[in-house]
């Protein structure tokens, strides 16, 4: 593999006065500083160099994951550069040690069969560097999304293209094995073209990491699953899902820092739907459904990623179509939101986006402008404003970052 890219000193100051000031001198440079207040609490240990990996779809202008390094006190994003080639890495997701990373390899002809994969890489947070472990069927056709658990035994799996969901156990160094067991969704929904039978979308644990809940766009359900101890087997929880308005096509869901609310994001509708949460019964009750889009939007758009702020105050979600991501603010002592504004991605499909570890910036990834953006989070407002800041990488569907050590 060839040298990634060469040692960037770190521009990270070690007191809290200098990173304020080098992130002020940098908002300033850049024409906006006026719409962004520096966060008073803002910690002295302001992270690191961080590396960012990216996800794509594979072809023409991509190869498989890329890397570049993101300054956390400027917002300064470097050039990608290939780090491992592989097909369709289109969503990441790391262990919970940082030295192994996850693929979803959305291909449906995985081994000669109707299958897709998943790839593990080791991960050397000095370089940057990955190198391939294994790759193991992903249980399914077309997965597109999955999750480590936090006790490093397992990998969980959405396969869209066959509409299930499946579990593959670990080894002690984080290779992959093949899944133990996959869960085969059965049903459709009121939209012909897009709902004609299940697609598992995203699959994730609830924050006390008791149960799975899985967005299936087909169903227009978020299905719920509880996992044995062994940390092998999923089995349907009581209740089994929370049901969806017919056609919504849930997507994403994030849970609030509180863990007492989730934010179910459905592409098809381009809706969020804010939902309370009960850990104990495993139960989503649903609070408000609002729109994503403009009053005066008449394109199409299907929504893709949503994503709350560490500080519990925003949701954010991706517009494919009208090509923003809407702000929300979050309503503490109910759970509901409230339109912001809408901030342009500056590129077409924002497929994905990711807060950094300071959640004082957005990474936005344009799928059909090949552009990665970044963005300066206003935390009291919630306000976006464009840094001036683009990298060019092929198809961007997924961000994840990692600390330089």
């Amino acid at each position: 593999m060839k040298q990634l890219f060469a040692e960037v000193p770190s521009a990270i100051a070690s007191n809290v006065t200098t990173s304020r000031l080098l992130r002020f001198v940098f908002l300033m440079t850049t024409g906006i500083a006026s719409q962004i207040s520096i966060s008073s609490n803002m910690t002295a240990a302001t992270p690191g160099t961080q590396f960012v990996y990216f996800g794509t779809y594979t072809g023409e202008k991509s190869k498989g994951i890329y890397v570049a390094q993101f300054e956390p006190a400027t917002g300064k994003l470097g050039a990608p550069e290939l780090a491992a080639e592989t097909r369709n890495p289109t969503f990441l997701a790391l262990d919970p040690t940082r030295q192994v990373l996850y693929a979803a390899n959305e291909v449906s002809d995985f081994g000669n069969k109707e299958a897709g994969a998943v790839s593990a890489f080791s991960l050397d947070q000095k370089t940057g560097r990955l190198t391939f472990l294994n790759q193991q069927p992903s249980g399914g056709a077309g997965p597109c999304h999955l999750a480590v658990a936090q006790n490093g035994k397992c990998v969980l799996v959405a396969n869209y293209g066959s509409g299930s969901v499946a579990l593959l156990p670990l080894d002690t160094n984080g290779r992959l094995r093949e899944p133990s067991m996959s869960i085969q969704h059965h049903g459709s929904s009121v939209n012909p073209q897009r709902q004609e039978g299940p697609h598992a979308h995203f699959i994730t644990w609830d924050p006390p990491n008791h149960l799975v809940l899985t967005c299936d766009l087909g169903l227009d359900k978020v299905l719920i699953y509880q996992l044995d101890a062994a940390g092998l087997a999923l089995s349907a929880n009581d209740p089994p899902a929370f049901a969806l308005k017919p056609g919504s096509g849930p997507r994403h869901l994030a849970f609030h820092p509180n863990g007492h609310y989730a934010y179910v994001l459905s592409e098809l509708s381009s809706t969020l739907t804010a939902c309370s949460y009960d850990d104990q019964r495993g139960e989503l009750k649903e609070l408000q459904t609002i729109t994503t889009l403009p009053e005066n939007f008449k394109g199409a758009n299907t929504c893709a990623e949503v994503q709350v702020h560490p500080s519990g105050r925003f949701v954010y979600a991706s517009n494919r179509g009208h090509n923003s991501i809407a702000v929300f603010a979050i309503e503490p002592a109910t759970g509901r939101v409230k339109l912001v504004e809408f901030q342009s991605t500056q590129g077409k499909t924002p497929r994905h986006f990711s807060l950094d570890p300071t959640a004082h910036w957005l990474l936005a990834e344009n799928e059909d402008s090949d552009s990665v953006v970044v963005f300066a989070v206003d935390t009291q407002s919630g306000r976006l404003a464009a840094a001036g800041i683009s990298q060019g990488v092929g198809s961007p569907v997924c961000a994840v970052f990692v600390p330089k050590l």
